[in-house]
């Protein structure tokens, strides 16, 4: 019997409101809202497979995923409006239109996901429309990251505060958690459409679903599973983004740096043993017997006078690395002239203890309308994000870096910048030249006190847990961390404070399959979802030889 026509409309938005919730909203998500991530679909796929009047039945199912993905786009993107208002002189209408064109792009990927399910269930049947369903989801995260460049909170990300899930990222990365929440919520869809006429059958499902979510709620890592065997120390300076920050004065350039050497000479200062803004209590180490830190780290910062083709710059950064006796990882502008051309990159440059230059990492993956601007002509709004440097050029290489500690032993460090935390199979290749340690440097000054950085850093934490590696996460204006292997906060630092946090790690050189085989569990789901469909479109084919036969 079909159902009335609003139900399904009205299911589509519950499942994107419902989809907001196990993602953080404006701070540090409870572990406990992951738990959401378990039942949110569920609407959305009712309504693209309940009984409908319709007589385009696929356009209406696409249309109803479109509709679910757009509203979901625009309510975990809301920080776009807040950055194109604030920090890109877009007017408030105009803001809002960017984050609705935003939404109306990525949003087609929940409308081919509703339509490949709708498809697969009018061919072959709704149980296997279900049981490919999440094949499907998970080849659309694969698209998002390698077409559009946006895999932003893919669902998978929701549980990564779930010891026990998060484990099965070092094989499969995020997707293969995405997998799992997927199916536990088309076997709910199931029991809805199609009520399980055995009772075993379903106890059984409500059990899977039932144990799903209450390991999410049980720690099984113990609280301390690391041992630390270095300290750094990371700064955050707390630039204000939307100012000019050319230090050309003496006065003002002398007035930052006596900053930078004041924060970076004490060591004993106290942290937040987790997450700030969770009452996790402080974090003091034993200064007395502690080794001063071997690494200085200052972030990507709109520090603009921090420019490779300054020798002002340089030479003050040479200098500090033999002051403090210890490397320098610094955020900043490097520069290559080739010809009468001059390129530059968003950079972190490397000192070595002995103030001697060792390398420099350019930002690869660069941010359309932040770090350069496609179609300027078209776009001329968001030309202010870029004005004050101009548009960066793209690095080529993720190379690492050999940095000898105060014991004498040499670690290999990877550095990546910002965004490109978000694409997993890209940040494994540090790991997999021999990273041992992953810096992460960022400024999320831009997202203002949104969910944006409480997001970013989760994402951040994800890769950390795929290759096991501890993360030194130095941020502008916050959330600055230290990332264990498990993906968990062990220390932090207030937002919006000047500040540096003592930062305690280890190493790890030891490659996890993910490192090794990257998105391949992603491909075979791709490749199963085209076999399926391909099965689902030939099957009247088949079915009228047959009958001619």
């Amino acid at each position: 019997m079909p159902v009335p026509k609003w139900m399904p409309w009205a299911a589509a938005v519950v499942s994107a409101a419902l989809l907001e919730l196990p993602f953080p909203l404006a701070g540090p998500m409870p572990a406990w809202r992951g738990l959401i991530a378990f039942v949110a679909l569920v609407p959305l796929l009712w309504a693209i497979l309940a009984p409908t009047e319709s007589p385009r039945p696929l356009r209406h199912s696409f249309l109803l995923g479109y509709l679910c993905g757009v509203l979901w786009y625009a309510g975990n993107c809301y920080w776009i409006y807040d950055t194109m208002l604030i920090h890109g002189g877009v007017p408030p209408a105009g803001s809002v239109g960017l984050l609705f064109l935003y939404s109306l792009v990525l949003g087609l990927y929940f409308g081919l996901f509703a339509l490949g399910v709708k498809f697969i269930a009018s061919r072959l049947s709704i149980g296997l429309a279900l049981i490919a369903a999440p094949f499907l989801w998970t080849a659309l995260d694969l698209a998002a990251a390698r077409i559009t460049s946006v895999p932003w909170d893919q669902l998978g990300y929701s549980q990564v505060d779930n010891d026990f899930f998060t484990p099965l990222a070092t094989l499969t990365g995020v997707c293969g958690i995405t997998l799992l929440l997927v199916g536990k919520n088309a076997i709910l869809a199931y029991g809805i459409l199609r009520p399980f006429k055995s009772r075993w059958l379903r106890l059984c499902a409500i059990f899977l679903v039932i144990l799903g979510m209450n390991v999410s709620l049980r720690p099984v890592l113990p609280a301390l599973a690391e041992n630390t065997t270095a300290t750094a120390i990371l700064l955050q300076p707390n630039l204000d983004v939307s100012v000019d920050n050319r230090w050309n004065s003496p006065q003002l350039w002398n007035d930052h740096i006596s900053q930078f050497a004041s924060l970076a000479k004490d060591h004993c200062q106290p942290s937040t043993a987790g997450l700030p803004q969770t009452n996790a209590p402080e974090f003091r180490a034993a200064c007395p017997t502690q080794p001063p830190p071997g690494l200085i780290v200052w972030p990507e910062a709109p520090s603009l006078s921090f420019y490779e083709a300054d020798s002002r710059f340089t030479q003050t950064m040479s200098s500090i690395a033999r002051d403090k006796n210890a490397a320098l990882i610094i955020g900043g502008i490097g520069a290559d002239v080739v010809g009468n051309n001059e390129y530059n990159y968003n950079s972190a440059m490397l000192w070595a203890a002995d103030g001697s230059r060792i390398g420099r990492y350019d930002k690869i993956h660069l941010v359309p309308y932040g770090e350069f601007v496609p179609y300027r002509d078209l776009f001329f709004f968001a030309h202010k994000l870029t004005s004050q440097i101009g548009d960066f050029s793209r690095g080529t290489d993720r190379k690492t870096f050999l940095l000898t500690d105060r014991n004498g032993q040499n670690h290999r460090y990877g550095i990546f910048i910002c965004y490109e935390s978000v694409f997993a199979d890209e940040i494994r290749h540090f790991a997999l030249n021999g990273a041992e340690v992953l810096v992460n440097i960022s400024d999320d000054g831009w997202y203002g006190d949104t969910s944006a950085p409480w997001q970013h850093l989760n994402m951040a934490r994800m890769r950390a847990i795929e290759n096991r590696r501890w993360i030194l996460r130095d941020t502008n204006t916050g959330v600055t961390s230290v990332i264990d292997p498990y993906g968990r906060v062990r220390q932090s630092i207030p937002r919006h404070t000047v500040g540096a946090l003592v930062a305690q790690y280890g190493f790890n050189s030891e490659t996890t399959f993910y490192t090794r085989h990257g998105d391949v569990f992603a491909w075979l789901c791709a490749i199963l979802s085209l076999g399926i469909l391909a099965w689902a479109g030939g099957r009247p084919l088949c079915q009228q030889i047959a009958s001619k036969n």
